[in-house]
């Protein structure tokens, strides 16, 4: 991971709890769930809110399918880890009803709302809902929330280097399957838990209300795409827009004109929920047209 923090600055519960897995499975933590572990109360509480709700909830779609949402956003954002890793996780939910390597295996309904969803991450300001039309809306809306958790931790795993390790792949995806996506309590409470009703809604008041060491304002700005003093602008920017050309050298540039590794942190954080958050509105706009 490209920054330490993530790998060396968590709570002791965290610790003990990573130490007491990896015994256990004789595998190393990954990467994703050290990342979820570090100040939970930042955004990772309110998405993996929305991420057990998204993917394992009551849906119009299978798990299997769900999963297959994933890695077809994971491939847009050339996240690799993300992509294996829900591929994976689709061979597993699925049994066997759709194979992540045929791409004639999905239902029709699927396959439309895949081409929606391509859109909405890739081009949210020319939104073609038309693949969709015949889809009901809340089926088009789950899939929504789908893609909204995945484009935010495609571009947070992008940006912070997640690598899977051995034996990482089989039991990271079988614990998630296992758990639904949930994390036990004492290892995301943190702080005070507002609740505005909508587990979108919290996790863009998270990221820009829990106490940091960058200002409102600062957040407020990667959030919302405005201006940055440099390098943090253009880091900012390639986190939204390309996160998969983020190099090691982007973080030692940041580090280098002084900002702390928890400033990367947020503003990172910052920029993958404003921007996913961005496109989530223009495709729940879309289909409400």
């Amino acid at each position: 991971m490209r920054l330490s923090i993530l790998d060396h600055g968590h709570r002791r519960r965290a610790k003990l709890f990573f130490a007491l897995t990896a015994r256990k499975s004789g595998v190393a933590t990954p990467d994703i769930v050290k990342m979820l572990l570090y100040r939970p109360a930042l955004f990772a509480r309110p998405l993996l809110d929305l991420t057990a709700d998204a993917m394992r909830g009551p849906s119009y779609w299978t798990a299997g399918e769900r999963e297959y949402l994933a890695m077809s956003t994971a491939q847009l954002h050339r996240c690799s880890f993300c992509a294996v890793t829900h591929a994976e996780l689709v061979r597993i939910a699925a049994t066997g009803e759709i194979d992540p390597d045929d791409p004639s295996s999905p239902r029709p309904e699927l396959t439309a709302v895949r081409t929606f969803l391509a859109s909405v991450s890739q081009t949210p300001g020319h939104i073609d809902a038309t693949t969709v039309t015949d889809l009901p809306g809340q089926a088009v809306i789950e899939a929504l929330r789908v893609n909204l958790v995945w484009d935010i931790v495609n571009r947070l795993a992008n940006a912070f280097g997640f690598v899977l390790r051995d034996g990482q792949l089989e039991t990271g995806t079988r614990s998630l399957h296992r758990f639904g996506y949930r994390f036990p309590g004492f290892l995301i409470s943190q702080g005070a838990r507002t609740d505005l009703g909508d587990a979108a809604r919290n996790l863009r008041h998270a990221v820009l209300e829990t106490p940091g060491v960058t200002d409102k304002a600062v957040r407020s700005a990667a959030l919302l795409g405005d201006t940055l003093p440099e390098p943090l602008q253009t880091y900012a920017t390639n986190v939204r827009d390309a996160s998969y050309k983020i190099i090691d050298t982007d973080i030692g540039e940041l580090t280098a004109a002084g900002h702390s590794e928890d400033t990367i942190f947020e503003v990172t954080a910052a920029a993958a929920v404003g921007a996913a958050s961005r496109s989530f509105d223009a495709g729940r706009r879309a289909i409400d047209e």
